[in-house]
C-alpha cells in the first residue's frame, strides 16, 4: 500500500512539475498594438489661371503626392509640377521637383525646387538655382478652383519656406485639377 501511494505522490509531483513551467509560461493576452495610420495624399491636374494681362497666358501642371502617418506635416513628398507663362510670342516654364503637399479638405500647397527651364528663360539669370516657389490650390467638389503662386525670392535673397503658399486667389479658367486628401 506504500508503495502505491508513494507511486501515485509521485505521479502527481511529476504531472505537477510538467504543467507548472507550461502554466507560468504562457503569455497573458496582449492589447492590441496600436499601429500607425499611413495616408496618402495626392493631387494631380492641368489648368490656366487667369491673368491679369490679357495677351499672356499662364498654366500650372501638377502632378504630386505626400505621405502621412501623425500631424498635418507630410513625412514624405514627391512628384512635380511647372509653371509656363506664354508671353510675347514665346513660351517660358520652370519645372520643380515638390518637397511638400499638404492638404487638408478642398485646398493643398506645394512647393518644389527649380530644377529645369525652357532655354533662354529669364528666371536663369534673376534666380538662384533650386530656389523654392509654392502653390496653392482650392479644388472644390462644385463650383470653381482657384490657384495662388508665391513667385521666388532673388538671388541671394533667403528661399521660400517649404509648405507655404499664399492663398488661391486666381480663378481657374481652362482645365482643372483632382484632389484626394488621404487625411480626412
Amino acid at each position: 500500500m506504500l508503495n502505491r501511494t508513494l507511486r501515485a505522490t509521485a505521479l502527481l509531483a511529476v504531472m505537477v512539475a510538467v504543467a507548472a513551467p507550461v502554466a507560468v509560461a504562457a503569455p497573458a493576452p496582449s492589447s492590441p498594438t496600436a499601429r500607425e495610420t499611413v495616408t496618402v495624399s495626392s493631387l494631380k491636374g492641368d489648368a490656366r489661371m487667369d491673368y491679369p494681362v490679357t495677351d499672356q497666358v499662364v498654366r500650372v501642371s501638377v502632378d504630386a503626392r505626400a505621405v502621412y502617418s501623425v500631424g498635418s506635416t507630410p513625412q514624405r513628398s514627391w512628384g512635380t509640377f511647372r509653371i509656363s507663362h506664354a508671353q510675347d510670342g514665346k513660351l517660358y516654364w520652370g519645372e520643380f521637383a515638390v518637397d511638400c503637399l499638404t492638404t487638408g479638405g478642398p485646398t493643398a500647397t506645394v512647393t518644389g525646387r527649380l530644377v529645369r527651364t525652357s532655354p533662354g528663360h529669364p528666371w536663369l539669370t534673376v534666380l538662384d538655382p533650386h530656389t523654392r516657389m509654392g502653390v496653392s490650390f482650392f479644388v472644390p467638389e462644385k463650383g470653381q478652383a482657384r490657384i495662388g503662386l508665391s513667385g521666388a525670392t532673388k538671388k541671394g535673397e533667403p528661399l521660400l519656406t517649404k509648405c507655404m503658399a499664399p492663398a488661391a486667389d486666381a480663378k481657374v479658367v481652362d482645365g482643372g485639377y483632382t484632389l484626394r486628401d488621404g487625411k480626412g
